[in-house]
């Protein structure tokens, strides 16, 4: 039995530390026009929050699919979160050559938001529910047949 609690113990303390994504996390960044974003403000609406990256193909390719998503929708709003260390010049220029209907900030990847695990693949992204609760995670690109499913199955 004593070692049985030793092994559980050490594998326990032998797999890497990942910080849980809150269950209803907060996020308040700034746009790169200069806005504030709070998640907590986006309450009663679907909240879409995508981790993407300038050099990520399938984030590149899943953009336009989430911009018209949700654009066709009333009860649906984004914040792009660009993960990547690289002048606020550089991202802007991307944006202006591959823009969407929702929000860019870009975040520091060595701090990322706090409520949320930092990503361990690109794209990432994170279905809010209305009241706040985190409905789905996804990792890999989404389009609108995901996200819908998705909505369809949350609580």
């Amino acid at each position: 039995m004593i070692a049985r609690l030793l092994a559980v113990a050490a594998l326990a303390l032998s797999a890497p530390v990942v910080a849980a994504t809150a269950a209803n996390p907060e996020l308040k960044v700034t746009t790169l026009d200069g806005k504030p974003f709070d998640l907590a403000a986006q309450r009663g609406k679907w909240v879409i929050v995508n981790y993407w990256a300038t050099w990520c193909v399938p984030c590149i390719k899943e953009m336009p699919d989430i911009s018209a998503f949700v654009k066709s929708r009333k009860d649906v709003t984004a914040i792009g979160l660009a993960f990547e260390d690289t002048e606020k010049k550089d991202i802007e220029a991307f944006v202006g050559k591959h823009p969407v209907v929702y929000p860019i900030a870009q975040v520091d990847v060595t701090a990322p938001p706090k409520d949320f695990d930092a990503p361990t693949g690109l794209p990432t992204t994170y279905l809010i529910a209305p009241d706040g609760h985190v409905a789905h995670r996804f990792v890999g690109p989404v389009d609108a047949a995901k996200l819908s499913a998705a909505m369809a199955k949350a609580p």
